[in-house]
């Protein structure tokens, strides 16, 4: 089952190479972190502020290729937890097809933030970062 969840939190750090994104559950406490880098991060924070490049980067490239296939992105989902790494697909809708693409969380989660996408995660997933319903809460990171 997938569970909605919101980014609640970036936290940049220029001179690391490791940032920070916070995915909080929609309607309840559990919250977990993921480590990116400062590139995804980068992207992540420009598309919340709403700041546009005159040339387009790599996720505006792939939004617009979505677009020019007749595709829209319909949500990402965090799907997986291996060897302390996540992984996530992208869910794009062509014609009423579904579209699964394997992506990195990070750059998921940049494109789905520049096109209003909802996230969501496996709950397994969930459970395994945070703790069962109704057991967590937001993390220190």
């Amino acid at each position: 089952m997938e569970i909605r969840v919101e980014l609640v939190r970036i936290m940049i750090n220029e001179a690391g190479d490791h940032q920070v994104i916070v995915l909080k559950e929609v309607g309840g406490e559990r919250a977990f972190p993921i480590v990116i880098g400062f590139f995804e991060a980068a992207a992540i924070d420009r598309r919340l502020k709403g700041l546009r490049l005159p040339r387009p980067l790599t996720h505006d490239l792939l939004a617009g290729v979505i677009e020019a296939l007749g595709g829209r992105l319909a949500k990402v989902v965090v799907t997986d937890l291996r060897d302390h790494t996540f992984y996530a697909n992208l869910v794009i809708d062509r014609n009423g097809d579904e579209v699964r693409v394997d992506a990195r969380p990070s750059d998921a989660i940049a494109l789905g933030i520049a096109n209003d996408t909802p996230i969501f995660i496996e709950d397994h997933v969930l459970d395994e970062v945070a703790g069962p319903s109704g057991g967590a809460s937001e993390p220190d990171a």
